[in-house]
């Protein structure tokens, strides 16, 4: 009896356990989530505009209370391209994921053939058939033992980067939303500009009436009625450029929906006015970004994978054991279950690069500056969250101590208008006081409206720059 079979058979059995055994270390660091200093709390000139507590940013467009908003927000959750392309890289990270994960198993080829030969006379001997046929089927095996944990970093790597994906999945989402509310705010901050503009043409209709009126009386010169028509034919050559910018906005909105771009066109031409938030804003604590931010999370996550890879290179520095096998079964006639017609190849295998030139060991020293490049890109992203909410907070709280003046301004640029044209048709100032209190009017409505919408629009800022438009898993129902 062949006693070689069964003693390799048990040194196979042996390394299968030893490839399994998960407490063997594996090479390279093992990754330890950076430390990272974040400050107690907002600046505290931005503090009096905004609420303490926990934020609701799940859902933070809710805020506004306006149904068409919610609506164009649902739509692109299930519509917008850019929200399914990121789904699709998920899908493909998590087969990639699973190409590192199948290098734990062995690889096993299975192959079959049947060939008919003819040999040449001087090849053949006296007697013998030239002529013949040939069948075969075998199995092939080869199995790479993870001794030193390259697979395992290879897997850990690939774990960290589908992560990273669903995180890359979710910024795109905190992104989208805040671009949907933002265009969407911008045109109803429009169409109030364009209200504002359609009304003062109204007046500036009767002004120039009231002008034409009393040069006909011979009460005014021509000057007067020539700058009447300045003034409102200046004021209509405005509103073509306010249009022109809505219906691009409008565009925008369908696109981002996933629709043509003049789908939504019918639906939001009907003016509404700019949306203002319910409630009081809360914006939360600094720290909460690390967990709330995908764009920080999606760092965190390629610094990991980056890392792993230091020790997946690394493990290359080791030999490698392969256990390697075949099985073929070769037979003339067909019987391919002839216990004579067999033939086997087994036993482990060990292959070490003593010499490559420096060549892994460069790439390690490679793998390593990278994750030094990863670490800094995660610090510069969290810095750059850290700026993009102070800056969305301030523009906030400030735009809201300027509509206030703006409110004020309007308002006596309003009355101003009234008592100037009395005056005018007593004939007690000269048109020219009428020409420039309706030139203000216009511009300081025109400036109301549109801080208006940026109050709101800054509002968005924050809450993109806070990271809204997801829970963190712990939350998820």
């Amino acid at each position: 009896m062949n006693t070689r079979l069964p003693s390799l058979l048990l040194v196979a059995f042996g390394l299968f356990v030893l490839n399994g055994c998960t407490s063997l270390p594996s090479v390279g660091p093992d990754y330890e989530e950076p430390t990272v200093e974040m400050p107690d709390a907002w600046h505290e000139s931005v503090q009096e505009d905004l609420a303490d507590g926990e934020p609701d940013l799940k859902t933070w467009w809710t805020v506004f209370n306006d149904e068409t908003l919610n609506e164009l927000i649902d739509r692109a959750s299930t519509n917008n391209l850019d929200l399914k392309t990121a789904a699709a890289r998920v899908e493909q990270a998590a087969a990639l994921r699973g190409v590192s994960a199948s290098q734990w198993w062995p690889e096993i080829v299975a192959g079959a053939g049947a060939s008919a030969f003819q040999t040449s006379v001087a090849q053949t001997p006296s007697g013998s058939d030239r002529r013949g046929e040939l069948y075969e089927a075998g199995l092939g095996m080869a199995w790479e033992l993870d001794l030193w944990g390259r697979v395992r970093r290879s897997v850990e790597s690939s774990d960290a980067s589908l992560q990273a994906s669903v995180e890359n999945y979710r910024d795109i989402m905190v992104v989208l939303y805040a671009n949907i509310a933002a265009n969407y705010i911008n045109a109803r901050t429009l169409q109030e500009r364009l209200s504002f503009a359609t009304n003062n043409l109204e007046a500036q209709d009767k002004t120039l009436k009231l002008t034409l009126n009393r040069f006909d009386a011979g009460l005014v010169p021509a000057l007067d009625v020539s700058q009447a028509k300045l003034n409102r034919f200046r004021t209509e050559s405005a509103i073509p450029q306010l249009r022109q910018t809505l219906v691009e906005t409008i565009n925008r909105l369908s696109v981002l929906t996933g629709q043509m771009p003049y789908a939504l066109e019918q639906e939001l031409m009907k003016t509404k006015p700019i949306p203002h938030p319910r409630r009081e804003v809360v914006a939360g604590l600094p720290a909460e970004l690390l967990r709330q931010r995908p764009d920080i999370r999606r760092a965190e996550r390629e610094l990991a994978a980056q890392n792993a890879l230091i020790g997946a290179t690394q493990a290359e520095l080791y030999p490698t054991l392969t256990l390697p096998g075949t099985l073929t079964v070769q037979s003339p006639n067909g019987n391919l279950f002839d216990g004579a017609n067999v033939a086997y190849g087994f036993g482990p295998q060990l292959k070490w690069s003593i010499f490559n030139g420096r060549r892994v060991r460069s790439q390690v020293d490679a793998e390593r500056a990278a994750t030094k490049v990863a670490l800094h890109s995660y610090e510069q992203t969290i810095l750059l969250a850290l700026e993009e909410v102070e800056g969305a907070m301030a523009a906030f709280a400030y735009e809201n101590d300027r509509v206030s003046f703006l409110e004020e301004a309007e308002a006596s640029a309003n009355k101003s208008v009234q008592l100037v044209t009395e005056l005018y048709k007593s004939g007690l100032t000269d048109f020219q006081n009428v020409l420039n209190m309706e030139q203000a009017l216009l511009e300081q409505q025109d400036q109301l409206a549109t801080s208006r919408g940026r109050i709101s629009a800054n509002l968005v800022a924050i809450y993109k720059a806070l990271g809204g438009g997801w829970a963190p898993p712990a939350e998820i129902e």
